[in-house]
């Protein structure tokens, strides 16, 4: 669980980096239907991680079974304008959101990791698996900025603007 942990502790500053030197139509670049610019990534990671891993480990720790509802980022991500957002802004929040998150699943030692929810649409989860679930996500997400950030650094060296 420490490895675990300290990968998500990583997220907050390896998604800055990916931000880190772009303007402001480098991080709005690559939006479509299917494809999220990096701003619109760190967003999504970010309210993600406000209104699905806050609340979940909240009610895990706190009730007894709970019914842990879907987060419906594709909804989420329709209903807000991710790219008219600051890219600072995002990133902070997430960053905090993130660490009282890690906060909470470190002091959740002995019986507290134990506990369990339903996650709908997955089933039966713990702590462990909702941390590992985090990671898997972020996983996700840093390899499609890892492969967004790269395709504007071709762009960059081939003087085509994106």
């Amino acid at each position: 669980m420490h490895e675990l942990l300290n990968f998500l502790a990583r997220t907050p500053a390896v998604l800055a980096g990916f931000a880190s030197g772009l303007s402001d139509a480098e991080l709005r670049w690559g939006s479509s239907a299917d494809r999220f610019s990096i701003l619109e990534n760190i967003c999504h990671l970010r309210d993600l991680e406000l209104q699905g891993y806050a609340k979940r480990i909240e009610r895990i720790l706190n009730e007894n079974e709970p019914e842990l509802p879907d987060f419906d980022g594709a909804r989420v991500a329709a209903e807000g304008n991710y790219n008219a957002e600051y890219v600072s802004t995002a990133l902070e929040v997430f960053r905090v959101a993130r660490n009282a998150n890690l906060e909470k699943l470190k002091a959740a030692v002995g019986e507290g990791l134990s506990r369990t929810g339903s996650l709908e649409g997955v089933g039966q989860i713990t702590l462990p698996r909702l941390a590992e679930m985090m990671r898997e996500h972020d996983e996700g997400h840093l390899e499609d900025l890892r492969v967004l950030r790269q395709q504007l650094e071709r762009h960059r060296s081939s003087a085509t603007p994106p």
